[in-house]
């Protein structure tokens, strides 16, 4: 008997629209290094295609396709078609990656362990705690209440980060820090936006971290900021916009200009997508490599 062929990975990210997408580069630049032959395909589904969906999970429930990453706007709506969640997907309350386990489908979120993992090493503070040094409860100010503020306020809340989350809307803020005060036990708030003046004027916070979750400034609306006009950064703090495209945002510009210290999300994409590949295939994959792959789109 001959031998058998070496296996042939599949792997995709599901969302809606695609066209932007820099996870194909990723994900077959992991590939390569890591000897494993296989695709990335992209799976763009509207919302309104219940049965693709079905369709589409049921692949990979029957390991036709190993793992799927999740981008807006399924990364909630999927989760009633899933049959477990990992503990920080439960938490989070949004999955990023899917995979099958003994015809199981599973939802995992890399986008909270990839945050940090990034933050660590454009920081340099310590990945065992993430603290800043003399920092014994450190503080970090969100901006935004979506998804992606959801799995970077579990990530710090987790870490024992003491953690605001600023939205333009009261109610989203609200919603994200009730469900999160069940899971973590460091302490957690919200405000508006529009009330951070008045937080600032009345009380002089100190921050260490500040992270814009928020799509604005992103391309092609590159002057877009979510700081407010006229308010000072928090003395001292680290500014780390989820925004990558363009590299240098409204808000990193301004932060650098006050003298703080700066960093994209870049390296959060690269993470998050590492993870759900190493999730998938059991192997370890070259963030050199991936960051290679992606770093001349800028």
């Amino acid at each position: 008997m001959g031998e058998a062929s070496p296996k042939f990975w599949q792997m995709g990210l599901l969302g809606y629209p695609l066209g932007h997408s820099l996870s194909p580069r990723l994900h077959d630049s992991a590939l390569q290094a890591a000897g494993l032959a296989g695709e990335y395909r992209l799976h763009a589904l509207p919302p309104d295609a219940p049965v693709e969906l079905e369709r589409l999970l049921d692949r990979v429930r029957r390991g036709e396709i190993d793992g799927l990453n999740v981008t807006i706007p399924y990364k909630q709506i999927v989760l009633p078609d899933l049959d477990e969640l990992t503990p920080a997907a439960g938490a989070i309350g949004a999955v990023n990656t899917i995979y099958a386990r003994q015809g199981l489908l599973v939802g995992d979120n890399t986008d909270a362990p990839g945050f940090l993992a990034d933050l660590g090493r454009v920081t340099g503070w310590s990945l065992a705690d993430l603290r800043p040094a003399g920092r014994v409860l450190p503080t970090a100010l969100l901006l935004g209440a979506g998804g992606s503020a959801r799995a970077v306020a579990y990530a710090l809340g987790t870490a024992g980060w003491h953690v605001w989350v600023a939205a333009r809307r009261l109610e989203q803020a609200r919603e994200l820090t009730t469900s999160l005060r069940k899971r973590i036990s460091a302490p957690i708030h919200h405000l508006t936006l529009a009330s951070l003046p008045v937080l600032f004027n009345a009380v002089a916070p100190k921050f260490d971290l500040l992270v814009n979750t928020t799509p604005l400034g992103m391309a092609p609306e590159v002057a877009a900021s979510p700081w407010p006009e006229r308010l000072e950064f928090p003395l001292g703090a680290f500014v780390y916009d989820l925004v990558y495209n363009p590299p240098e945002t409204a808000l990193l510009r301004a932060a650098r200009g006050a003298g703080l210290s700066a960093a994209n999300g870049l390296g959060m994409l690269v993470e998050q997508a590492a993870l759900s590949f190493e999730r998938w295939t059991g192997c370890v994959a070259s963030r050199a490599a991936m960051y290679r792959a992606v770093s001349s789109e800028f």
